[in-house]
């Protein structure tokens, strides 16, 4: 260990950091190559290529180029996840069945009105069932 100093051990570490930056960066394309709907087939295939080429190059030119299309991407799936999400919340709660019987409450008004406009029922017996209905 005398023969390797300090700033030596730092530099090495530094490029390490940097090397497995790199690496997310390159899979982090690479998903966004395919998860691209806009792009056909041959500019997927070319923007692979590119990358696996010329991987420093390719990566810093694909950031660049679409880096702002990678953004949009990543925020348009995390939204549609986080409303997957809220939905899988709102069956397991039960929230849906609340909001069932908010229309079958209003099903049962519509239906005790139009007995009442024809003549079935009598204005006491329609406010009766109403109360019961919204009690």
């Amino acid at each position: 260990m005398d023969d390797y100093p300090l700033l030596n051990v730092f530099w090495t570490m530094l490029w390490f950091f940097l090397w497995i930056m790199w690496l997310f960066l390159l899979f982090k394309v690479i998903t966004d190559i395919f998860r691209d709907h806009d792009l056909n087939g041959w500019g997927k295939a070319g923007w692979l290529i590119f990358c696996i080429l010329l991987p420093y190059l390719g990566v810093l030119v694909y950031v660049i180029a679409r880096g702002k299309g990678m953004g949009l991407r990543d925020a348009k799936q995390a939204k549609e996840a986080e409303s997957r999400f809220q939905e899988y919340i709102r069956q397991t709660a039960g929230t849906q069945a609340a909001a069932n019987a908010t229309t079958s409450t209003t099903d049962e008004l519509a239906r005790l009105a139009d007995l009442k406009a024809k003549g079935a029922i009598s204005e006491e017996e329609f406010q009766q069932a109403k109360t019961k209905i919204l009690a």
